[in-house]
């Protein structure tokens, strides 16, 4: 925030006669004898300048901020050199009976009741059949043929690779005659031997520790927010949010089981967005412990007891923050005119080159300019004075300042007036509270 203070007071004498005079900022009323202040605001045309709103004071006038900031391939088994029965004798004429013995057709016999039977080649062992081939009775004769698995080439009963033929939807094992179905892993193989159907693996036995996706022939493992998957594909370990980014949180991130939370330092709320901190304002709430005659004065965080303002010898105290040095006194002769104190915060590391405080005149004489300049307590050269104009000056931060600190300057303002022979300062007594906290 930017504050100005303007104050300047001469006093000055009338050759020839002795009359009262008053201090800059006030005005002789002649009736009473007595000395008012004058409204800068109002006679002072823009009195301040750029975002900055005038407010009167006693004595002088301040600038202020305007605002603040599946497979299928069947296969039939052929069958061939079959033997076809002979065919079949057409009727047997009804002749006399002779005394000649009764004959059977090809592939018959007699039987004990004197008919004709069929003969059972394949159990009499009197076929032709190849060892490699099975005999099956027909009537009147016989067929040679080939187990199941097998085929019959050039009269050898060969194996049939039915892996070859697509027997099985996915791992198939040929052997002598036959053959064997098996399924890849995270399939079963089903009822007919031949097809595969998929397992569920999250239903029968959930192998991830967390969540469980079936897909096609196998799983995959799924982890809860804020937690993730390690190298083995099945185990989810606590993701460590806070080592992501040190944006998280505005002040400090506190890691947990699947989560992190952000704190505030004493002082401070969490807002609404759960990671930003805002300061307790204890002066408006009134949760401070200052005694009645001190100031609470808040800052970032924190709060301070502000002592009333004290004028030392030979100063006189004009109101609660400026002490005057007369001008009859001779110990004021090398002192500043009047000194005007002021109190502000400031949080902790502040960007640079950053204008932090204004200072300004509040009357231009004729013949007169003015010199700016930190009369103390910038040891530590962070700051320095930017002179704005004919009369007035900013206080510049120039270098980054960490807290907690409290800093305090005089910035003067010396009075050259070449017509009259003068030479004079005032001051601004600086205190600034340099906060714990960039926020």
């Amino acid at each position: 925030r930017i504050l100005t203070a303007f104050t300047l007071a001469v006093c000055l004498s009338s050759p020839g006669k002795a009359q009262q005079q008053c201090t800059n900022g006030f005005d002789l009323d002649r009736a009473s004898g007595q000395c008012l202040d004058i409204d800068e605001c109002r006679t002072i045309p823009e009195a301040c300048r750029g975002d900055m709103v005038c407010v009167n004071q006693n004595g002088g006038y301040l600038c202020v901020p305007r605002t603040n900031p599946v497979y299928r391939s069947p296969y039939l088994n052929p069958y061939s050199n079959i033997y076809p029965p002979p065919p079949a004798p057409g009727p047997v004429p009804n002749y006399p009976t002779v005394t000649r013995p009764l004959m059977c057709r090809f592939g018959f016999q007699l039987d004990e009741n004197n008919q004709c039977a069929d003969v059972d080649e394949c159990a009499s062992d009197s076929h032709q059949c190849n060892p490699t081939q099975i005999c099956i009775n027909t009537e009147g004769g016989y067929t040679c043929s080939c187990t199941e698995g097998y085929w019959l080439l050039e009269g050898q009963c060969l194996d049939i690779d039915e892996c070859r033929y697509g027997y099985c939807q996915q791992l198939c094992a040929n052997v002598p005659g036959s053959y064997s179905c098996t399924c890849n892993p995270g399939f079963t193989l089903n009822d007919d031997g031949r097809s595969c159907q998929d397992v569920n693996e999250c239903t029968s036995d959930n192998p991830c520790t967390q969540t469980c996706v079936n897909t096609y022939g196998s799983f995959l493992c799924r982890c809860e927010p804020g937690y993730e998957l390690e190298a083995d594909g099945v185990n989810c370990s606590d993701m460590d949010e806070c080592s992501f980014s040190e944006f998280l949180c505005q002040h400090e991130c506190v890691n947990g089981p699947g989560s992190y939370y952000c704190i505030c330092p004493s002082g401070y709320n969490l807002l609404d967005d759960s990671r930003s901190c805002q300061d307790i304002n204890e002066c408006e709430i009134r949760n401070f412990t200052c005694t009645p005659q001190q100031t609470c004065f808040n800052i970032p965080g924190e709060y301070k007891c502000l002592d009333p303002v004290r004028c030392e010898e030979p100063y006189i105290q004009i109101n609660e923050n400026r002490c005057m040095c007369p001008a009859e006194n001779a110990g004021c002769r090398d002192q500043p005119f009047t000194i005007l104190y002021r109190v502000m915060d400031m949080v902790s590391g502040r960007s640079v080159p950053s204008d932090i405080f204004q200072m300004q005149a509040t009357t231009r004489y004729p013949g007169a300019y003015y010199i700016f300049q930190i009369k103390s307590g910038n040891e530590g050269r962070e700051f320095y004075m930017r002179q704005t104009g004919p009369i007035s000056a900013t206080l510049v931060m120039t270098r980054p300042v960490k807290g907690p600190r409290t800093i305090q300057l005089d910035l003067e303002m010396i009075t050259v007036n070449t017509v009259i022979n003068f030479r004079g300062s005032s001051v601004i007594r600086l205190r600034i509270y340099v906060s714990q906290y960039s926020f």
